[in-house]
């Protein structure tokens, strides 16, 4: 049986590119920080790929625009941002943080440890996959110190206007620190950190057919120079201070072997989801379910839909009999029994999100793998249990 997978929001295959620089990462094995040769050749591919990923952000890797630190994940990345930017000595007199009502858990969980230190959080609705704007200008009415907020929900697709957001800020509040969660949008959508006025960006390997255990934070110059953010792993001193460890250099040296390969690919990429993106929604149409667009912008790979009282986690387990994988939302919460934050923040009910499913495309889905996904989903609407 043919599988067909359709859940590369949660991880994608790994590219040809990634295989072929593992295999040569395999090879160079000494530790980077050493000072011998075998150590230099080791640094230089994660050089190498550092500055793959700088250039993917619009930066300048040579002209000081702001640092890449590597770490084993996104949601490290993220913890990196958030914790090293609260716990900031010169911080802590500052206590009200930004975000939405439709984070990541990566993002939320964060915060809501921060809460509970004493920080007060204000999440802003995100209601049909719109950032208010409206509730934003309402929360600055007070000063705050660090917002984070994500550039595309991962279970929709909706892309928020954190440009605008971060602009009105910092226009406000001309010191307080932006974090962007970009995972699901670095490489899918144009953005620097300029033209999201972030201080700190977020991005992850295996949402970019890299493998699983490498992300990365970006952190601009004027937070290192003004000593806003503080490492949260100490140790050796790698990664310019701000992530001690022995560095991943087979998952990094992957990281920016596909990073250039996707960059080099951009155009036919957008356009190969656009097209399958409408295929997509053109089949999906015919059959008994609700699919749950976003009111304004979103990403062509992400659909969320909704079905007729059937659980997501039984339509999930009749596709995946059928060789079909998809997802019931965010791979990172799915052991939680609590309906999706991010759904609820989009509008739907606990009931209606306990029956929908996020379908999510790579750059190796094609049309055929969308027939066979509707063919199961006809046939499991026809015969699954449905609930009241």
């Amino acid at each position: 049986m043919k599988e067909i997978y359709l859940d590369n929001s949660a991880t994608t295959p790994l590219s040809e590119a990634a295989k072929q620089k593992m295999t040569e990462a395999m090879e160079r094995y000494g530790n980077p920080s050493s000072l011998h040769s075998a150590g230099q050749a080791a640094e230089k591919l994660v050089a190498e790929a550092r500055e793959q990923i700088l250039l993917s952000l619009g930066l300048r890797p040579r002209q000081k625009d702001g640092v890449l630190v590597f770490t084993s994940c996104g949601t490290e990345a993220t913890s990196l941002a958030l914790f090293g930017s609260a716990y900031a000595k010169e911080r802590r007199q500052a206590t009200r943080i930004l975000t939405t009502d439709s984070e990541h858990p990566s993002v939320a969980r964060a915060l809501d440890r921060l809460a509970a230190d004493g920080f007060e959080v204000i999440r802003i609705p995100t209601k049909n996959g719109v950032l208010d704007l409206g509730a934003l200008d309402a929360a600055l009415e007070q000063k705050i110190f660090l917002a984070s907020f994500m550039l595309v929900n991962n279970e929709t697709g909706a892309i928020y206007g954190v440009g605008e957001a971060f602009r009105r800020i910092k226009q406000r509040y001309p010191e307080a620190i932006t974090h962007c969660d970009a995972v699901q949008g670095f490489l899918k959508i144009p953005f620097t950190p300029a033209t999201l006025s972030a201080d700190l960006i977020t991005v992850s390997g295996h949402k970019l057919h890299a493998p699983k255990g490498v992300g990365a934070l970006y952190i601009s110059s004027a937070m290192l120079k003004a000593k806003k953010i503080v490492p949260f792993l100490v140790g050796g001193g790698q990664e310019d201070g701000m992530r001690s460890g022995t560095e991943n250099v087979i998952g990094i040296a992957a990281f920016g072997a596909s990073v250039k390969e996707l960059r080099e690919q951009k155009t036919a990429r957008a356009e190969h989801m656009r097209a399958l993106r409408q295929y997509a929604e053109d089949k999906l149409a015919s059959l008994d379910l609700r699919i749950n667009r976003p009111a304004r912008d979103y990403l062509p790979h992400i659909i969320n839909v909704t079905l007729p009282h059937i659980k997501s986690e039984t339509m999930l387990h009749a596709l995946s009999a059928d060789g079909i994988f998809v997802s019931s939302g965010s791979a990172c919460s799915s052991h939680s029994h609590h309906p999706s934050d991010s759904l609820l923040a989009f509008g739907l009910t606990p009931h209606e999100a306990d029956c929908s499913l996020r379908i999510s495309f790579s750059d190796y889905n094609t049309e055929a793998d969308i027939d066979a996904l509707c063919a199961s989903l006809s046939k499991g609407i026809d015969t699954l249990v449905r609930i009241k």
